[in-house]
């Protein structure tokens, strides 16, 4: 099975109109270019409080609607899917979830993942906390017969999320990010952040033998580009930072790919942790002695 996926990036802000017409663009762009599926990054249509905007105080949410409508319009006229970063509204006083929609090639919203792990202290007075309602539940969903998997920027701090999508048979995640408006100064001694995601992308497509598609918006400065990783944990493309693109990757599931945990994995997942036979021997035992 193949799937042909544009990784795309532009400066996100919180002007939707703005990044509504980025996003139709780059949908024909990736159309054209033969992708079945267009990734967004993180909050890519509504903007990402408290960077792209203070909050969503006199946000207008049915601009956004209307906005979303327009992509789902143009991915059913196109024939593509879209995992398209937004904000979705709760009722009366709780705060929003931040949102993958997943729309398919009708141009259906068909599932939708809400980030779990919001940053923030846990009073909810700073970060993502300050400003969004977590998630609780994993999404996973089928294109073109491959298994997909959505997740949010600081999700993957926590490698039990990517083992339990390992566990209910993910091949591709489409993982979304929004860093950016960093300080360039601060960024040339130390980019912690440029230096963490990437390297924590390859641990985890390497470790669960899977496809990673992982996006960022492109305003500067970034910490990095999107970038697309193979099951073997190799970045087998990148665009350039704070530079609007799309980027092309097929994946295709007949390929082999080195998988150094494949003997074990299962096995781990159940909780035995140990290769092999295990030995009944008393100097085995004796763990403080030679």
């Amino acid at each position: 099975m193949k799937l042909i996926v544009a990784t795309c990036q532009f400066p996100v802000d919180g002007d939707v109109e703005r990044n509504l017409r980025f996003i139709l663009r780059q949908m024909k762009t990736a159309k054209a270019r033969g992708a079945g599926v267009v990734h967004f990054p993180e909050s890519a249509l509504s903007g990402y409080p408290g960077v792209d905007m203070e909050s969503f105080r006199d946000f207008d949410w049915d601009r956004l609607q209307k906005a979303t409508r327009q992509v789902m319009t143009l991915a059913a006229t196109l024939g593509v899917w879209v995992i398209l970063g937004s904000s979705h509204r709760l009722s009366g006083r709780h705060k929003p979830h931040n949102s993958l929609y997943i729309i398919d090639d009708r141009g259906r919203i068909v599932e939708r993942y809400d980030k779990m792990f919001c940053t923030g202290e846990r009073d909810g007075s700073t970060g993502d906390l300050k400003h969004f309602s977590p998630g609780d539940h994993f999404c996973v969903f089928k294109i073109n017969g491959i298994r997909c998997g959505a997740m949010i920027c600081h999700d993957f701090r926590y490698p039990e999320l990517y083992r339990e999508y390992k566990r209910r048979g993910v091949q591709l995640m489409f993982h979304a990010y929004h860093n950016v408006r960093r300080n360039p100064a601060k960024q040339r001694k130390l980019n912690i952040h440029g230096i963490v995601v990437p390297a924590g992308m390859q641990v985890d497509a390497a470790n669960n033998y899977m496809w990673i598609s992982a996006t960022n918006s492109s305003r500067r400065a970034s910490s990095w580009a999107s970038f697309f990783v193979q099951p073997n944990g190799i970045i087998v493309g990148s665009l350039r930072k704070n530079v609007t693109g799309v980027l092309i990757n097929t994946v295709d599931t007949s390929q082999q790919f080195y998988d150094a945990s494949s003997a074990w994995r299962d096995r781990a997942m159940r909780g035995i942790y140990h290769s092999g036979v295990r030995v009944r021997d008393p100097r085995s035992e004796a763990r403080t002695s030679l």
